[in-house]
């Protein structure tokens, strides 16, 4: 895709509900942070809702990502970053809510037993991110059927 630092790479970045199955999905280079590919993950879901909490790690603790989440009805849960100067804007009550955050983990761990998607052995993006999907497609299969 893009060059990086390291030369080129892929910044996969999924969305899931709670029982782990895929709710989005959308690959991008891997230069820039993860904050700014979260609205562009969120246009690309496969239901027609969208998820009314979403949960990231410390690197999705930006007040504009806030409040754009916000205004799209979605509340952002995530701890707050060390460093943080601005006053915090979560308590403890909704980050109980981050312990949950394994499902999308164990996602990209059944993504992860097809080997064609940990390998990149695609040179075209298109093409993987159509691998991206099967995959997506056959843990969605694995869900319902069992």
């Amino acid at each position: 895709m893009g060059p990086t630092k390291r030369g080129k790479g892929t910044k996969l970045m999924a969305i899931a509900d709670g029982a782990s199955t895929p709710v989005a999905s959308y690959l991008a280079a891997a230069s820039p942070g993860e904050c700014t590919l979260v609205t562009k993950t969120l246009r690309h879901t496969f239901t027609r809702q969208k998820p009314e909490r979403l949960l990231g790690d410390k690197a999705y603790d930006s007040d504009p990502l806030d409040e754009e989440l916000r205004a799209h009805g979605v509340r952002l849960i995530s701890p707050h970053k060390r460093n943080r100067v601005r006053p915090k804007t979560q308590d403890g009550r909704e980050l109980r809510r981050y312990k949950r955050r394994w499902t999308i983990e164990r996602l990209f761990a059944w993504l992860g037993h097809f080997r064609h998607l940990v390998v990149r052995y695609d040179y075209h993006l298109r093409v993987f991110e159509t691998f991206v999907m099967l995959g997506m497609i056959v843990v969605l299969l694995r869900r319902l059927w069992n």
